[in-house]
């Protein structure tokens, strides 16, 4: 008979941990919950972008693009080996700028080395390190090919370091998302054209995948365990200053939940027009929604101070660096005021 130290931990199928939306998703129907995978597109497709604004997205509980909702919110840890750490800076505070958010209060951490490969054992090992310290939800890595020396064509090295980046996800429990070039041949799959080894696209939990169409910019979702939603179309879009700088959605598909997701974002967006607080029957007459409905939404977005009910009604509230409204009393905050429940 074998000795203990010489088994593999096993457990009976119904002892198995029961699956939920919280540990299905880290950001709805974009992102499973701890899943390695790649943001692939041509250069130029604004994959950065994205990956950053799901960083931002995790670090602060606001919906990924304004629209996908994060299911666990908390740390975040980005490395963008291409950029400046000023011009890193700038993209997170013109993300923050948008959503109206303190990048003082964010919790977004980057790595400042200036330069980590995956590839060396000492790299990996510091790598490690960080991570079992921050315990992050994501980890951006961006780009792949500046992250390595090994030859992407060859399925052995590419297999090793996929293998690294996988080791990382289990151990520490957090998702691993790689930025990588693609080709800008047209293939079947999306996932067909990241440059490389085949490994890479078979690699993924979860993979996003950007391509421009003349001046549309299409985002593509792949899951492997869930059904992803149709691809959207995208715009980069600023100020006219040139400040705010953010993906938008131009499009979006029917959602599986009953419209729950997009009303969060019509609501939000309702709100966000509007140049004073709006009461529940004002937005339920706007947004023609049934009246529970519309209470429930509510409650989730103050749940994440998305939205603030004040004495005139329902705003966005306005963070420390913006000018705060004449109906919004300078001793008023979001955790001073009750929560609004669907019956009310």
């Amino acid at each position: 008979m074998p000795v203990a130290s010489e088994l593999l931990p096993i457990c009976r199928a119904n002892e198995l941990a029961v699956q939920t939306v919280e540990t299905t998703w880290l950001i709805q129907s974009l992102w499973g919950h701890a899943a390695v995978g790649i943001i692939g597109g041509a250069p130029k497709c604004c994959k950065s972008w994205l990956g950053i604004d799901m960083a931002v997205s995790v670090a602060s509980g606001t919906p990924c693009l304004g629209h996908f909702p994060v299911q666990k919110p908390g740390p975040t840890l980005v490395y963008l080996a291409e950029d400046a750490l000023p011009v890193v800076r700038a993209r997170i505070d013109a993300l923050c700028a948008h959503r109206r958010l303190d990048i003082r209060r964010l919790d977004l951490f980057a790595i400042t080395a200036s330069s980590l490969r995956l590839d060396l054992a000492d790299d990996q090992k510091r790598l490690h390190a960080t991570l079992a310290s921050l315990r992050p939800r994501l980890v951006l890595l961006d780009p792949l090919v500046r992250l390595h020396r090994l030859d992407e064509n060859s399925a052995a090295d590419i297999s090793n370091l996929l293998g690294f980046v996988r080791e990382m996800q289990r151990v520490h429990d957090t998702a691993m998302v790689l930025v990588h070039h693609a080709s800008k041949k047209h293939h079947a799959q999306p996932g067909q054209a990241l440059r490389g080894s085949s490994d890479l696209h078979a690699f993924g939990d979860s993979n996003a995948y950007l391509a421009r169409s003349g001046d549309r910019l299409l985002l593509t979702l792949e899951h492997r365990a869930a059904k992803p939603p149709e691809p959207l179309e995208l715009a980069l879009r600023s100020q006219p200053d040139g400040s705010a700088t953010h993906l938008q959605i131009l499009s979006t598909p029917p959602h599986n939940d009953g419209g729950s997701i997009n009303l969060e974002e019509r609501v939000l967006a309702c709100l966000r027009q509007s140049d004073k607080p709006l009461w529940r029957t004002v937005l339920r007459d706007k947004l023609k929604v049934n009246n529970q409905r519309l209470g429930e939404t509510l409650v989730r977005l103050q749940k994440q101070n998305l939205v603030l009910h004040t004495e005139n009604g329902w705003v966005v509230p306005p963070t420390n660096n913006l000018a705060r409204p004449e109906w919004l009393s300078s001793d008023m905050h979001c955790a001073e005021m009750e929560p609004c429940f669907p019956s009310v």
